[in-house]
């Protein structure tokens, strides 16, 4: 018999409250809130699909860790754990600890960029690219052309287009590369997986022009799975050999722990080059904390570590990637455009083809946020032209690739009605469609504006 309810594979041993509100309610607090997501406070959101970042619900294993963290300032037990966990898993020795993925992204673009650097990914995350950007140089994305339809289907859609990759090292000169990020799975190409070739061909064109190749490995569990669901050599090897493999071809690792380690803050940089994480480690000491810590309470070391071997149970893998594509297929069949296939750790809307009537100038996802919260409390985000968008010379916006709302979806936090009721709330937004309006910036800082603009409906 075929069972097709999803079921958690999890006991609740313990609950956290939601705060009720009403539409009205919310009127006021995303007023207050100038209109932007990230500024509600979490007891204004019913359901949070913000970020999948550091809201995981941790394991009573991790828990019992973190009451036997050890908090030595050096050498203590809990970094030799974590230590060892991620050796084992990305085949690099060097490893440093740091309190979250943007610092040791701040750490290695901070030595490796600078002006006249070229840095290119599959596509670069928000705080990839300001690290980036804030050293100086330049960041390029070059998804394969599928990864730009919504609609299209494709096994493989975060993967990098290698023959632009190879033409930019060959413009540019291997001298003045930074590195060559692979973002897996790619977060801002709608949550789509990395193929195990890709990861592989990406690495041969790196080492054949001598450019050091970096990973983005924060959801590598979740990626694995796809491999073994999608490539047929490996339906047969287990999701942590899948992970060891695809990131024994990089040069370096970063991970923010705070997605598939399962804890709510950490991150580490992983290296194979001695002298460069000699570099690191310098910079890691001044800005971090001492090389055993690097930021960290040993109590979180212990939780990450516990969370990295966790991360890889096939029933956990199975519920996670199931419980978010029920979602996705759900408003699919609703008429909701999507980006498919649907990814593993969140659903992601074409707020371009939703709202046909509202320019990019105007900033369609950034309605549907809005829309969302207004009608269910549920807070999402934009990964459109509010966040990626620029100006050119002339003040005129250059927009995105595309126009998308992600629904990153907290691992081990929410139920199955909890995912109902969201359905519900889409059902509403719907009919809301052809009266909802754009907005427009009113204030914006210079660097990840997303996190603190401000705006203002249209009339």
């Amino acid at each position: 018999m075929a069972i097709k309810t999803i079921i958690e594979p999890f006991k609740i041993k313990m609950v956290e409250p939601i705060t009720m509100s009403t539409e009205l309610e919310r009127i006021d607090f995303l007023k207050k809130a100038h209109h932007n997501t990230f500024l509600l406070d979490s007891d204004q959101v019913i359901i949070d699909f913000l970020t999948d970042s550091g809201t995981s619900a941790m394991s009573a294993s991790q828990w019992a860790g973190i009451i036997d963290g050890d908090e030595s300032y050096a050498g203590s037990r809990s970094w030799k754990r974590m230590e060892k966990t991620v050796r084992e898993l990305t085949g690099m020795n060097y490893v440093l600890p740091t309190h979250q993925g943007r610092a040791a992204e701040r750490i290695i673009y901070s030595l490796l960029g600078g002006k006249g650097k070229t840095f290119i990914s599959n596509t670069h995350f928000d705080t990839t690219r300001a690290n980036i950007e804030f050293s100086g140089s330049n960041a390029i994305d070059i998804p394969i052309e599928e990864g730009k339809h919504p609609k299209l289907i494709h096994p493989f859609k975060g993967n990098m287009d290698v023959k632009k990759l190879e033409e930019l090292i060959l413009k540019y000169g291997s001298e003045n590369i930074g590195a060559v990020i692979l973002t897996i799975t790619n977060n801002s190409g709608g949550g789509q997986p990395v193929s195990m070739q890709n990861a592989r061909e990406v690495g041969e064109i790196c080492h054949k022009y001598g450019v050091l190749y970096l990973q983005d490995m924060c959801r590598i569990a979740e990626n694995s799975y796809f491999v073994k669901q999608r490539e047929k050599a490996y339906e047969n090897i287990s999701y942590k050999a899948i992970a060891q493999e695809m990131m024994s071809f990089a040069d370096g690792a970063v991970m923010s722990a705070k997605k598939d380690a399962l804890v709510n803050m950490g991150g580490f940089l992983s290296l194979k080059d001695e002298k460069l994480a000699n570099e690191c480690k310098n910079l890691l000491i001044i800005t971090e904390g001492f090389t055993t810590y690097g930021g960290l309470s040993g109590r979180d070391m212990e939780a990450i570590a516990i969370g990295l071997e966790e991360v890889f149970d096939a029933d956990y893998l199975h519920y996670r990637i199931r419980s978010t594509a029920y979602l996705g297929n759900k408003l699919s069949e609703m008429g909701i455009p999507l980006m498919l296939p649907i990814g593993g750790h969140a659903v992601y809307i074409d707020a371009k083809e939703m709202y046909p009537h509202i320019p990019v100038d105007q900033y369609p996802g950034q309605t549907l946020a809005a829309e969302l919260y207004l009608v269910g409390g549920i807070r999402s985000v934009e990964i459109g032209s509010v966040m990626f968008g620029k100006y050119d010379e002339n003040k005129k916006l250059i927009p995105a690739e595309m126009e998308l709302v992600r629904l990153a979806i907290p691992r081990r936090v929410y139920t199955q009605s909890h995912i109902e009721y969201v359905i519900e709330v889409f059902a509403e937004v719907q009919k809301r469609v052809k009266n909802s309006k754009g907005f427009k910036i009113t204030y914006e800082p210079e660097f990840l504006r997303h996190f603190t603009a401000h705006f203002e409906p249209l009339k």
